[in-house]
């Protein structure tokens, strides 16, 4: 890899840890930035997640005053987010990497719509806090919640891009409190996906693992992480969106290409 496409590497871990801050899909900037680049869909997807996991850990602390209280649930829900990364860490290292190809425009869609939906499953958390009674509560659906986030961790261990935005929708909906408490519960279980993942891929894929790209990913996400849980707040989601859209377009793009060949 050459200094200008490391220097759009390194951009693009910048912007990927600012944007799981606080968005997520931070997946969406990075992973099409490698697919232009030349790297292998499944070689882009194992060194990214490595790489985020740091820069993750970094946004996770910067949101640490939102998790005040949230222990229980945590320690309730980080069992199922393990075991779903640990499941689609198996999948795509099992999985030939022909279906990899297929699946992975498919996933990308899905998290693109998850993108652009996301207004709506902000406005289903911001209408459950204004009207607690309609809220669908956790005591009574406590299996239901705990097997979303299972599935969550499953398409973040297999693909990574968009599970922060599934999960704010699904613990907004299910769990008491404010997004941003959800956003705090989401960077803690993204996390804990993509360090299992990482350590899948570490011990079981070492040799297509490209760290040149993990090291870029991981010192400029970990910048980005820290900006982000300070100063994210005061960005515009629909402009993040937007970017994170055209991005992933491209990476579509660059995908259904490949499939022409």
């Amino acid at each position: 890899m050459d200094l200008l496409s490391s220097t759009f590497v390194t951009f693009a871990g910048l912007w990927a840890g600012t944007i799981n801050a606080v968005v997520g899909s931070g997946t969406l900037v990075t992973f099409p930035v490698l697919i232009a680049l030349g790297v292998t869909p499944v070689v882009a997807s194992m060194s990214n997640a490595m790489g985020l996991v740091a820069g993750t850990a970094a946004g996770a602390w910067g949101y640490r005053r939102e998790l005040t209280g949230r222990g229980r649930q945590l320690l309730r829900l980080l069992p199922a987010s393990l075991l779903g990364g640990i499941s689609g860490a198996w999948l795509l290292l099992h999985l030939p990497e022909r279906v990899f190809h297929f699946v992975a425009p498919v996933l990308l869609v899905m998290a693109l719509l998850m993108v652009l939906f996301q207004p709506r499953l902000q406005s289903w958390v911001l209408n459950r806090e204004v009207n607690p009674e309609h809220a669908i509560r956790d005591k009574r659906h406590g299996f239901l919640l705990v097997v979303l986030v299972y599935l969550a961790g499953v398409y973040g261990g297999y693909f990574v891009a968009a599970q922060g935005i599934l999960l704010v929708g699904i613990l907004g909906i299910f769990l008491t409190g404010t997004i941003q408490n959800a956003n705090a519960m989401k960077n803690i279980l993204v996390l804990g996906v993509n360090f299992v993942a990482a350590v899948s891929y570490l011990l079981f894929a070492f040799d297509r693992i490209n760290w040149l790209v993990v090291l870029l990913i991981a010192v400029s996400s970990t910048v980005g992480g820290l900006l982000g849980s300070r100063v994210g707040r005061r960005l515009s989601p629909a402009v993040l969106r937007g970017i994170i859209f055209a991005l992933g377009l491209m990476a579509l793009g660059f995908m259904i290409a490949n499939l022409l060949k």
